[in-house]
């Protein structure tokens, strides 16, 4: 290989790490824009006071971001990687070779970025989520005691020592080898990620050099090794030690509260209202978040309808369109009698049994004449309402149910019966004609069924004419009913204006009444009959002579 950096001594990362400024308050909520003012930080919680969404949800990361290497307090340079995220060693070749393996990854739009600038903003992210602060330097850790302080030094410099290293980005020469990652073949010529604490041998696709616990690709190359897989730092942390869900630090006391799935600094198992603690205590879990049952009856309890009081987490809430009734609330608004398990109607925002409803407000079906009783599914069309069973085709008699119907005149057809009795249909075939029908004297066909009635040839778009009421195509009608030109004996049609002479029993196109010697036109001359001919007067004259 090539482009390899040398290595760093061991002694490369310092105890503290450094300490940067701190963005907080003011940042919108990325989250709830329209709910949250601005973040305002919790004493001890990692969440925003305004609307309770994680502190990352809000931007607020660093001032000083600076790079991994900043974070993790390298003393010795091997060159940094640029706010492009490009990594330090390519030549111009080698990193566009880079980007192009990691198209697959390229990250969300974040605030609308694309292109290097969603990449500058997911590194942005990426730094302060897979190199939480907390982690790296005991400056920024507000609930270690005095006790566990040495403990967790010993930690950090352990993993420092044995697991965190910085990924080296290089060219692989030479014959083609297995990607640790996905096990596909990484071929001569590809950039590759080397991670030494893995193996001298540990080769990555850029793609695939990401945490085995949450795939994200790892910023800036950063990673921790364990057991022969990558890990961001915080991941790495989580799988050596329990981190609390409330502060975000990793816990390094030997007591401490298991709940709801996660782990809790003993004093941080707390109501996510009044901060009390719910070790040992009854709460009630919402959005994810444990509450004492004073706060939860306070803030998310329902107010009765009837006795206007709250329905605490042990009495029964009963529910309908909005309104909340004790079970012992639930009663007919003029009767008293409870509708807990009956059918009960509605009215005017009060709630009746069934009797009384009817008694007041039940309307009548325009079907069959009876009450809708409390509870009747009612179908409804216009200005009428009908019983379900008696919302039927008037034809058929068949209920509607929520099939397509037809209305017309007052009444409504199920769309079988409204095309059997109302469709337009062929004279000659009687079927329904669904579309691109002819009408002809007033009556429709199919373009197909509108024929020659000699030949069958379709008339649709075509020259025709009639005989006793029915079509025919021209050619049809000239041979079966037209006069014959007496010269050419071919069908004078009459189709298109076509003119003729008549003479006696005899008939000639216009352009066939000739002379029979001469071959002049006889239209509009004398002419002379000379047996089956006829001959215009000049050549009779020559033919006496």
């Amino acid at each position: 290989m090539n482009g390899t950096p040398a290595r760093r001594p061991k002694s490369a990362f310092s105890e503290t790490g450094v300490r940067i400024k701190e963005v907080s308050e003011g940042r919108p909520c990325d989250n709830c824009p329209e709910l949250c003012p601005g973040f305002i930080s919790h004493s001890w919680r990692k969440t925003c006071k305004s609307c309770g969404c994680d502190r990352l949800q809000h931007s607020v990361y660093h001032e000083e971001l600076g790079s991994v290497r900043d974070r993790l307090g390298l003393r010795e340079s091997r060159g940094h990687i640029s706010y492009d995220n490009s990594p330090p060693g390519l030549t111009a070749k080698q990193t566009e070779l880079y980007w192009t393996a990691l198209a697959e990854r390229t990250p969300n739009a974040v605030g609308g970025a694309t292109g290097p600038a969603a990449w500058r903003a997911w590194r942005t992210k990426a730094l302060a989520t897979q190199l939480p602060k907390q982690d790296l330097s005991l400056a920024h850790c507000r609930h270690i005691d005095d006790t566990h302080r040495k403990q967790f030094e010993d930690f950090v410099a352990a993993r420092n020592e044995i697991a965190l290293d910085i990924g080296l980005a290089c060219q692989h020469h030479g014959p083609s080898v297995e990607c640790m990652g996905c096990t596909k073949t990484i071929r001569n010529g590809n950039v590759v990620i080397q991670a030494p604490r893995i193996s001298e041998e540990a080769l990555f696709h850029p793609a695939c050099f990401t945490c085995s616990e949450c795939d994200e690709l790892l910023v800036e190359l950063a990673y921790c090794a364990l057991d022969g897989r990558l890990y961001c730092v915080r991941h790495y942390g989580e799988r050596l030690k329990p981190r609390c869900h409330a502060c975000d630090e990793l816990i390094f006391s030997g007591e401490y509260t298991k709940a709801m799935n996660k782990d809790w600094h003993s004093g941080h198992f707390c109501c996510w209202q009044c901060d009390e603690s719910l070790t040992g205590q009854r709460y009630v879990l919402r959005d994810e978040h444990p509450y004492c049952i004073k706060c939860y009856e306070s803030v998310f309890a329902n107010g009765c309808e009837e006795c206007n009081k709250i329905i605490g987490i042990d009495s029964k809430d009963l529910s309908y369109k909005d309104k909340h009734w004790h079970e012992a609330c639930f009663l007919c608004a003029k009767c008293r009698v409870s509708l807990v398990d009956k059918q009960f109607g509605s009215k005017l925002d009060k709630i009746y049994c069934g009797n009384c409803y009817d008694a007041q407000f039940a309307s009548r079906c325009d079907g069959c004449g009876e009450v809708f009783r409390a509870g009747t599914k009612k179908m409804e069309y216009k200005t009428k309402q009908w019983h379900e069973k008696c919302f039927c085709c008037v034809v058929c008699k068949n209920p509607i149910g929520t099939k397509s119907f037809i209305p017309r005149e007052q009444e409504i057809y199920c769309a079988g019966c409204y095309e059997d009795k109302f469709a337009t249909r062929c004279v000659k075939c009687n079927k329904i004609i669904t579309q691109g029908g002819v009408t002809y004297k007033h009556e429709p066909w199919h373009r197909e069924c509108f024929t020659c009635t000699n030949c069958n040839t379709s008339l649709a778009g075509e020259r025709f004419t009639s005989r006793d009421e029915k079509p025919y195509c021209a050619e049809c009608f000239g041979e079966l009913f037209a006069r014959r030109c007496t010269s050419c004996t071919k069908p004078i049609t009459g189709i298109g204006g076509t003119r003729f002479i008549s003479f006696e029993d005899r008939h000639w196109h216009n352009g066939c009444f000739i002379c029979a010697q001469c071959k002049t036109t006889l239209v509009g001359k004398g002419f002379i009959v000379d047996g089956q001919d006829i001959i215009c007067p000049e050549c009779a004259k020559q033919k006496l002579m």
